[in-house]
């Protein structure tokens, strides 16, 4: 039997998820070892985002890294909307009922600035328990001996053996793929995400949005403005910049053959951000990445043998309408696994952590978050096609107009109901109709000019920091036809269709005498979110330590 090194927890990724694992095993005296994948951690993170503390939370992120907000956070968000799209005619709701319900703070963050300063306390904390963090190491899978997970493989260090092993290596990872608890099978359970975060001039965000230092907003967009597809578009103040992003259904911009980037320049070009945005528009930084949609895949057991997920390796991202959260969700499941591993060693089997992990999520709420009942009941009903296409029809027609009409202030309420949120079906209905119905009945026309003009494709790409592993493409395309993978061309967000650059390429050759066309892959522009080894035929993996995309801001 060959000896490796042995921590009593090992933790993959220093995300929100893995960071609170960190924080609260070492707080009770356990060796724990953290290995982040990024030069630094964030530099791989990529999320909307607005980070909460919600009041029924087991944990929250401050309570475990004191002066978090002061030091690590953008803004305060205080104010919450939804703009209902028509054309150009608006009608806004506020959300501020749904937005505070169970909140106890509500912060805009970027994934770098803050992952990075809650890094450096990770370091110390478990530096004082016997282990530390590591920066550009990759694990690239689950150590076995007699078919028991033992510890972790990596590409740049020895294999390592511990007790616990906490996967917080994110919505693609590895770990989870390798236990056979998460795949990669079908679009529908997925969602994702493009982001742009813009320089704005000193005291720009305060002046436009009218608020003062101490005070943030968050706004959604959903209506006709993204073409039919299913999902919608989110604007967040930050400190000195603003994240202006869309998140859809994978599945609705497979099958639209939807290109993100061109959604994402139909929000940022409408005439309703004119009111923030001038023709000084300064993009900084472009990224992308996938979102599990947890009432499909939040894994109800998610562990296997010494192995736990937290975050989103388990796909625990709560999107029900204008309730978007997720790492609050991978805060409470860091802190619930490092409760179990503790209660279980005290016990003398720390190889019974996995079930109390599992019961304490079901116990504390968490599970009832991500998977409502409500949801399955009235998803067997409104997910099929007839019943959609019902809907859609009745919505769309005099007599749904003039419902609207009729309910009035009622309509705002219902978006300020978790009870209702949590009912919403997966289908154009809610994205796409009944926004731009709502629109068309109650709405204004828009008095704003927007004069923005987005970066092309090639120069988003160019500005973003990218280490090239050469030799060493992390993707592979397995079936090149434009059947198989075809798809990838215009639903990975650095590619296109008619655009010679980015990862995916479509391409006419010539075979047995016959004209085909195929698809070719160059890793260097890829944002490592994953796209493509949902929608094509890959064997798709992270880049080495350090290695790949860089994010600045995230």
């Amino acid at each position: 039997m060959t000896e490796h090194e042995h921590y009593e927890a090992l933790v993959v990724g220093c995300g929100p998820g893995g960071a609170a694992a960190a924080a609260a095993l070492a707080n009770n005296g356990v060796e724990t070892l953290v290995l982040e994948r990024g030069v630094d951690a964030g530099s791989k993170n990529v999320s909307g985002g607005l980070l909460y503390a919600e009041e029924s939370a087991p944990y929250t992120l401050d309570s475990l890294f004191p002066g978090l907000r002061e030091e690590a956070t953008e803004r305060p968000v205080t104010d919450h909307y939804i703009h209902n799209v028509a054309g150009e005619t608006v009608k806004t709701f506020d959300l501020g009922g749904i937005h505070h319900h169970d909140t106890v703070w509500s912060d805009s963050v970027l994934r770098r600035t803050m992952d990075s300063w809650i890094a450096e306390r990770v370091h110390e904390k478990t530096r004082e328990t016997g282990g530390g963090l590591l920066t550009d190491v990759r694990v690239n899978g689950l150590l076995r001996e007699a078919g028991e997970i033992v510890g972790v493989t990596c590409d740049e260090i020895d294999p390592i053996e511990a007790d616990l092993i906490v996967a917080a290596d994110g919505v693609n990872s590895e770990l989870a793929r390798d236990a056979g608890l998460m795949d990669w099978d079908e679009p529908e359970e997925w969602f994702q995400g493009v982001k742009a975060v813009v320089d704005m001039p000193e005291g720009a965000v305060e002046e436009r949005f009218d608020i003062d230092e101490d005070e943030g907003e968050a706004h959604l967009f959903s209506g006709d403005l993204f073409e039919g597809c299913r999902g919608g578009g989110f604007l967040y103040t930050n400190e000195d910049t603003l994240s202006i992003g869309t998140v859809f259904h994978l599945d609705s911009i497979a099958e639209g053959q939807y290109e993100p980037h061109e959604l994402l320049d139909n929000l940022l070009t409408h005439p309703l951000l004119g009111q923030w945005l001038d023709e000084e528009y300064d993009e900084i930084e472009y990224s992308a990445k996938l979102v599990p949609d947890s009432k499909k895949v939040a894994h109800p057991s998610p562990h296997r043998g010494r192995l736990c997920l937290v975050g989103d390796a388990a796909g625990q991202m709560q999107a029900q309408g204008p309730i978007i959260k997720g790492m609050n969700h991978a805060v409470s499941a860091g802190g619930l696994v490092a409760e179990a591993f503790v209660e279980a060693r005290s016990r003398g089997d720390p190889t019974a952590a996995g079930d109390l992990y599992e019961q304490k999520l079901r116990s504390e709420g968490v599970m009832d978050k991500l998977r409502p009942t409500s949801y399955k009941v009235s998803s067997a009903l409104a997910e099929n096609g007839p019943m959609t296409k019902l809907a859609d029809t009745l919505v769309k027609s005099p007599i749904g107009t003039t419902a609207i009409k009729l309910m009035g202030g009622t309509v705002e309420k219902l978006f300020n109901s978790p009870r209702m949120m949590a009912l919403i079906p997966d289908t154009k209905t809610p994205y796409v109709t009944v926004p731009t119905t709502i629109a068309k009945a109650l709405g204004e026309p828009i008095t704003e000019t927007n004069s923005v003009e987005p970066p092309e494709l090639d120069d988003r790409i160019g500005d973003l920091t990218y280490d090239i592993d050469e030799g060493n493409p992390h993707i592979e395309v397995l079936d090149n036809s434009f059947e198989a993978s075809g798809t990838a061309v215009t639903a990975c967000p650095v590619s296109a269709k008619d655009f010679g650059g980015g990862c995916y390429r479509e391409e006419t050759v010539q075979r047995n005498g016959k004209e085909e066309t195929v698809v070719s892959l160059d890793t260097q522009p890829c944002v490592e979110c994953g796209t493509c080894a949902v929608v094509a035929d890959t064997d798709w993996t992270h880049p080495r330590g350090g290695k790949g995309v860089e994010y600045r801001q995230g």
